[in-house]
């Protein structure tokens, strides 16, 4: 029996998924000025024009694993914080389980060193407040409804509370010792946070 003809929009898809798996791998690996757009598409088993046509360029290409990546992130982070018992707890696992991440090796490249210099300051800031300062301001509107966050303006509070994970994990990302760098901002954005919480016993 004849395999079913793939659509234009099958096709399309399997070409677009090759393409950002291949790149991602090799991105990881090598880091994005390494990677010429001729390793790309013979490690995607696609052509050239296949690149340009459904991404624009190599950096088109980078948007969308990044995207991927970031998405990822947040999916993970978002699943610790629904299966958490109480706004802080919530919290606590979502600084946790923010900071492994930021020791694997694929985010330590892509997102953490070249998303950077690849996409520029303005473009790069967008996709951290697109993926971070939503999920952030939802915990920390969780714990004032909860009673306990003292009286703070939320959303300049996610802002900074945003900028100080993307330090802390720019520090682990280029500390010589990542594990022991991730141990000790953990300990500093719990410190930083607990101060805001009007329940002394935090833990």
């Amino acid at each position: 029996m004849p395999t079913p003809r793939r659509s234009q929009t099958e096709r399309s898809q399997s070409t677009q998924t090759a393409l950002i798996t291949a790149a991602r791998t090799l991105f990881a690996e090598q880091g994005y000025a390494a990677v010429p757009a001729d390793e790309i598409v013979r490690a995607a088993g696609v052509t050239r024009g296949a690149l340009y046509h459904h991404f624009g360029d190599k950096q088109g290409l980078f948007r969308a694993v990044i995207e991927q990546l970031e998405t990822e992130i947040t999916e993970e982070i978002t699943a610790v914080v629904e299966a958490a018992d109480d706004p802080w707890t919530a919290a606590i696992a979502a600084l946790t389980r923010f900071l492994d991440l930021c020791v694997r090796p694929d985010v330590v490249r892509i997102s953490l060193t070249d998303a950077l210099s690849v996409l520029g300051w303005q473009e790069w800031r967008e996709l951290e407040q697109r993926y971070g300062l939503g999920l952030i301001t939802e915990i920390l509107e969780a714990a004032a409804a909860d009673g306990r966050l003292i009286a703070v303006p939320i959303p300049e509070l996610a802002q900074l509370v945003l900028s100080a994970c993307g330090e802390a994990a720019l520090m682990i990302a280029h500390a010589e010792d990542p594990e022991a760098a991730k141990v000790k901002s953990l300990q500093a954005l719990v410190g930083l946070l607990s101060g805001l919480v009007k329940d002394s016993t935090v833990s």
